[in-house]
C-alpha cells in the first residue's frame, strides 16, 4: 500500500533561479557591450583628435575680453550690426549683408562660442552682450540698427536695454529673445557624457548628408543647396581648436534669453523696432511673432510667406526690406 503526502505550503518557485540567471547574463552582456562601446569611443576620439584650421584671411578685433572675428560690407549710410544665433556665424549673413550694404554700412561678428572668435566663457547673455557692446566700441559705431537672429535676439535686446542711447533701431529676426523660447533643456544632455558625446558629435559632423538635411529642414526649399564649400561653412567652426569644449559650455548654459518682464522694458525705449519671422518657422508657435511684437512695443510683425527659421538665407530681399524700413 502506497501513501502520498501533500504540503500545505506554496509550491517551490522553480522559475526563480532561471530568471535570476537570465538577469545576470543580461547584465553581463550589457556590461560587456558598454565596455566595448567605451573602448571604441575612446579609440575613435583619439583617431579623430586632429582639429581644423580657421579659413585664411579672417579679420579680428578686440571686443571687450574676446578676440572677435568680424566682417564688413558697404561704405556709406547708417550702420547695421548683424548678430547670429546658435551654431551660426558671420557667414550666415552672406546673402543678406550685400543687399543691406547698398545703402548702409553693415557689420557682423562671431559671438564667442560660435564661428571663429576666441572661445571664452561663460556663454551667458551677460557675457555675450558685453562682447557685442565692446564690438560697437571697437568699431566706433554710433547708433547702429541691431539685428539679432534666433538666440541672437536676446543679445541685441539686452544691449538695447543696457545702452538705449547708443542704439538706433532693433530687429528681432526669427527669435523672441525669451529664456523659454526653445523650451526646457533636454535631459539628454545629462546622459550624453564623454567620450560618447564627442564621438556622436564627430560622427554627425562627418556626415555631409546629415548637415544638408538639418540645413534644409531649417531653411526650406527657397535656400540654395549646400555644395561641399557650403557644408564646410557650417561644419568647420565646430572642428577648430576649443570648439567642442565651448559647445558643451553653451549647452550647459542653455539657450540665451531674457525673462519676459525684463524684455517688456523695451516698450519704454523709444527707437524704431521690428519683429520679422518666417510664417512656417517650426522653432516657434504661430502666435509668437505677434506676442513678441506686443511685448517689446513694436508694430505688428512682418511674416515672410513660407519662410522657415533661416529667413536671411531663404528670403534675403524681404528681410532686407524690413530692416531698411527702420531708416
Amino acid at each position: 500500500m502506497s501513501t502520498s503526502t501533500t504540503s500545505g505550503g506554496p509550491a517551490p518557485a522553480r522559475g526563480r533561479p532561471r530568471l535570476a540567471r537570465w538577469f545576470r547574463r543580461a547584465a553581463l552582456a550589457c556590461a560587456g557591450l558598454l565596455i566595448a562601446v567605451t573602448v571604441a569611443s575612446f579609440g575613435y576620439n583619439a583617431a579623430t583628435a586632429g582639429r581644423a584650421a580657421p579659413p585664411s584671411g579672417l579679420r579680428y578685433v578686440q571686443a571687450a575680453d574676446v578676440r572677435t572675428r568680424y566682417q564688413t560690407w558697404g561704405h556709406t549710410g547708417t550702420p547695421i550690426v548683424l548678430v547670429h544665433g546658435a551654431f551660426e556665424s558671420v557667414d550666415t549673413w552672406s546673402r543678406l549683408a550685400p543687399l543691406l550694404a547698398l545703402d548702409h554700412r553693415v557689420y557682423a561678428l562671431d559671438l564667442t562660442g560660435d564661428g571663429y572668435s576666441e572661445r571664452r566663457g561663460p556663454y551667458t547673455v551677460d557675457h555675450l552682450t558685453r562682447q557685442l557692446l565692446g564690438f560697437l566700441d571697437a568699431m566706433r559705431l554710433n547708433r547702429p540698427v541691431l539685428v539679432g537672429h534666433s538666440s541672437g535676439a536676446a543679445m541685441v535686446a539686452e544691449a538695447t536695454l543696457r545702452a538705449p542711447g547708443r542704439i538706433g533701431g532693433l530687429v528681432l529676426l526669427d527669435g523672441d529673445a525669451l529664456n523659454t523660447g526653445a523650451g526646457a533643456p533636454s535631459a539628454l544632455r545629462y546622459l550624453l557624457i564623454d567620450p560618447y558625446r564627442t564621438s556622436l558629435l564627430r560622427l554627425g559632423l562627418g556626415s555631409d548628408a546629415l548637415i544638408r538635411r538639418l540645413y534644409e529642414a531649417q531653411c526650406g526649399p527657397r535656400c540654395p543647396r549646400l555644395d561641399r564649400a557650403g557644408v564646410d561653412v557650417w561644419r568647420r567652426p565646430l572642428q577648430v581648436p576649443g570648439a567642442e569644449a565651448a559647445l558643451w559650455g553653451l549647452l550647459d548654459a542653455g539657450v540665451p534669453g531674457l525673462p519676459a518682464d525684463q524684455l517688456e522694458q523695451l516698450r519704454a525705449v523709444h527707437i524704431p523696432k521690428a519683429v520679422v519671422f518666417g510664417s512656417r518657422d517650426a522653432v516657434f508657435t504661430p502666435q509668437v511673432p505677434a506676442q513678441t511684437a506686443a511685448r517689446i512695443g513694436a508694430p505688428p510683425p512682418t511674416l515672410i510667406p513660407d519662410g522657415r527659421h533661416l529667413t536671411m538665407i531663404s528670403n534675403p530681399e524681404r528681410v532686407a526690406a524690413a530692416v531698411t524700413a527702420l531708416g
